[in-house]
């Protein structure tokens, strides 16, 4: 992996992690951060051996959101055009994310709080501490929702609550976040990264040719008609069975053992 100054990227047998690493900042980004964020992913994303994505943050946030240090001298500045730098950064970060052929894991092992709120719900899966916390805070500082917030909340949790939240500003705890739908699963935050990497190793046991078709189909699903979807099941299917892995995985029921699957 390349050496970055603010993002951590490891791969550990088929789990890729990148860890959001400026603690002393509460993990807040920087445009230099959103840019070995987006490498680190497409690198992870891109090699055959990483069979899930784990991303979650040094210190005890996940991410405190854009520093805002650097929002206020951008704003002092009137400096628009680094503004649209940062902002328009996740749009290379959540293309990653949705496209990405292994499932992605947010471990919040703390507040994740405006952009840092979005990139989590951007994954698709969040695992979180007890103690951690979400919140769409932009309003608090006179800014609109970005990096993908009124896209991804609205399908979590629908467009009432979602306007909710926002307008509200608030941090929500993890257990509300568990209740709305905002989270998967929530465990003692000691037990964190223990529960996280087994859930991870669970998810790399699954047949990778079967997981990256579901993945795209729960997301196709969007915009696309019930026929549209059978279709693309049907095709999926075929390809599944037809696959080593398919063979592999009946093959393995009928012998009463766990399949090997290696993704072809």
């Amino acid at each position: 992996m390349s050496a970055y100054s603010s993002v951590v990227a490891e791969v550990d047998g088929a789990v890729g992690t990148i860890t959001l690493s400026r603690p002393d900042k509460l993990n807040a980004f920087t445009i230099e951060m959103v840019e070995e964020l987006r490498d680190a992913l497409t690198t992870l994303a891109g090699s055959a051996a990483v069979r899930v994505i784990v991303v979650t943050g040094a210190g005890r946030a996940f991410s405190a959101g854009a520093d805002v240090e650097l929002l206020r001298r951008l704003a002092e500045q009137g400096d628009e055009a680094t503004g649209r730098r940062l902002v328009d950064g996740m749009r290379g970060v959540a293309g990653v994310l949705r496209e990405a052929p292994q499932p992605v894991l947010a471990s919040l092992n703390g507040v994740a709080a405006g952009a840092g709120a979005n990139l989590a719900l951007g994954c698709d899966l969040r695992i979180a501490a007890d103690t951690a916390q979400i919140g769409q805070v932009f309003m608090k500082l006179g800014l609109h929702p970005d990096w993908g917030g009124t896209f991804f909340l609205p399908r979590l949790v629908g467009p009432s609550r979602a306007l909710e939240l926002m307008l509200g500003a608030e941090l929500v705890d993890a257990a509300e976040c568990l209740r709305l739908g905002l989270v998967n699963r929530v465990v003692e935050a000691a037990k964190l990264p223990e529960a996280t990497r087994a859930w991870a190793l669970r998810i790399a046991e699954a047949p990778p040719l079967a997981v990256r078709r579901a993945k795209a189909a729960v997301y196709r699903s969007e915009r696309a008609s019930l026929e549209e979807m059978l279709d693309y099941e049907l095709d999926a299917q075929l390809a599944c069975f037809r696959s080593a892995d398919g063979k592999e995985g009946i093959a393995a029921f009928f012998e009463k053992r766990r399949p090997r699957f290696i993704g072809r």
